[in-house]
């Protein structure tokens, strides 16, 4: 089993009246190293170049379900850790799945660039 994350283009969690039918919605992850550009109409965003004195952004609302692992598509993703404190290292909890600007994108860019996810904003 895999856990398969889908970002949203909803930042509001008010907007959220109803529990997902699988999975669940977790919303107040802080991205570091990049920001996040949402989609246009039900497309979904992707990772983008830092808004300079933004260091901090937050994600919209992740939607998280689990998934046969064979079914997990990585192609265009970047395997972007989650950690629940800046402190990284012993704070890692799950590698979530961010999409990428196009399939043609490196992903040893956005490691180089440092990205990650966490839980407890500074």
């Amino acid at each position: 089993m895999d856990l398969k994350t889908t970002v949203t283009n909803n930042r509001d969690v008010a907007e959220i009246t109803e529990s997902a039918d699988d999975g669940a919605f977790i919303h107040g992850f802080t991205l570091q190293g990049a920001a996040w550009e949402n989609g246009r109409g039900g497309e979904q965003g992707s990772l983008g170049e830092m808004v300079p004195k933004e260091l901090t952004p937050e994600l919209p609302v992740m939607h998280v379900t689990a998934i046969e692992r064979h079914l997990q598509v990585s192609a265009g993703y970047y395997t972007c850790p989650v950690y629940i404190t800046t402190l990284r290292g012993g704070t890692f909890v799950f590698p979530a799945l961010l999409r990428m600007e196009s399939e043609d994108t490196d992903e040893k860019y956005w490691i180089l660039m440092g990205v990650g996810l966490f839980m407890q904003p500074e």
